[in-house]
């Protein structure tokens, strides 16, 4: 009794055929390794509705029904909409958007009319083996965290504090999770625990395109998700790969990056003076060779999180380096490409005193103490 998850990043292209890109083109390279697991598991960053409302600050999240075609494409079973976006152009676009992708049999976590829906998991099952996916984010809506009568996300709030320490050194920024959203998160995964053999929490959460930096938060309400009885906590929100973490024998992913995704206009931020003075430009700068993925040039390569559950052993958890072609088509890498070499790099780097080992093992980076 075992089975093989794949679990991917942030999805949502905002170019479709109109633009001259089909939407079966962003998945055509990596759905051989998609289809080589026995489920996949993605975080949807779009709505995709005919009762849009529109939004000047984020018009790329509402999208046509086609483009949710993408999702069946690709054969994932089930989606997160736990996330930053998902109520963007209004709830009855969100509602409109689980049950589309609740209609052909894809399962929704995350998201929906009330906080018991939001609450509920994707179910996997294969040989009596029960794995659970969970969606929360830390990123949701001010007016969009779903309550007991209304519809919204599952949503961690943070509480940010300043510690100044005088004109010789930077500001230090807390960060800290609300305890009593906290709790009832907690409460979520201690009641599903029980009924599941392994349980995947994705948490859309992090620090948008800055390489490197994990917030206080992050680590908080992960490690607590992890002592609460999950099995594998995968993020996703910053755009770019970040760190991994081995905390008490389970992986952490502080962000996998994007898994297929475009936007037609970048961020207000790059404009900022921490970017046009170079304070931020120095590390991380916009990439010419992809102006529709305006997130950085460390956008341009992701990881897809693999793990391989088991009634009886521990969970084998690994990563599959990812590089998109100047099409904006992601592509798993083999050990032998350069490219493969530079995206574990990058991660060590980024995953610097963080608990872990990296150890490839054919096209994949294990993940251990």
């Amino acid at each position: 009794m075992a089975a093989n998850v794949i679990i991917a990043g942030d999805c949502g292209p905002a170019h479709g055929p109109k633009d001259g890109f089909p939407v079966s083109g962003y998945i055509d390279l990596i759905v051989p390794t998609l289809q080589a697991a026995d489920f996949r598991l993605v975080n949807c960053m779009r709505t995709y509705s005919t009762n849009a409302a529109e939004s000047s600050d984020a018009p790329q999240v509402a999208q046509p029904v086609e483009m949710a075609e993408l999702y069946t494409q690709a054969g994932f079973d089930g989606i997160t909409m736990a996330n930053n976006h998902a109520f963007d152009a209004g709830p009855q676009a969100m509602i409109d958007t689980v049950d589309l992708f609740r209609a052909p049999g894809i399962q929704v976590t995350g998201a929906g009319r009330n906080f018991a829906d939001a609450s509920q998991p994707v179910i996997m099952e294969k040989e009596g083996l029960r794995i659970a996916y969970l969606g929360c984010t830390s990123l949701g809506k001010s007016d969009g965290s779903a309550g007991s009568t209304t519809p919204g996300v599952l949503n961690v709030s943070i509480n940010t504090s300043y510690e100044h320490r005088g004109p010789h050194a930077p500001v230090r920024i807390l960060t800290n999770p609300d305890q009593t959203e906290l709790a009832k998160l907690l409460v979520v995964v201690r009641n599903l625990r029980p009924s599941v053999d392994r349980l995947i929490v994705a948490f859309h959460s992090g620090v948008i395109r800055v390489p490197r930096v994990i917030s206080d938060y992050q680590v908080t309400v992960a490690h607590a998700l992890i002592d609460a009885g999950a099995d594998l906590i995968v993020c996703h929100a910053p755009h770019i790969p970040k760190g991994i973490e081995v905390y008490k024998g389970k992986v952490i992913f502080y962000s996998i990056g994007v898994f297929a995704m475009t936007k037609p206009f970048a961020a207000p931020s790059w404009s900022e003076p921490a970017w046009s003075h170079g304070a931020i430009r120095n590390h991380m700068d916009l990439d010419p060779n992809y102006p529709f993925m305006p997130y950085g040039t460390d956008s341009r390569f992701a990881l897809l999180a693999k793990a391989g559950f088991a009634k009886d052993t521990a969970t084998r958890v690994s990563f599959l380096p990812v590089f998109f072609d100047q099409t904006y088509k992601p592509q798993a890498l083999e050990a032998g490409d350069p490219r493969f070499t530079e995206v574990v790099e990058y991660i060590e780097w980024a995953s610097v005193d963080m608990p872990h080992t990296f150890t490839v093992a054919g096209n994949e980076v294990v993940v251990t103490a």
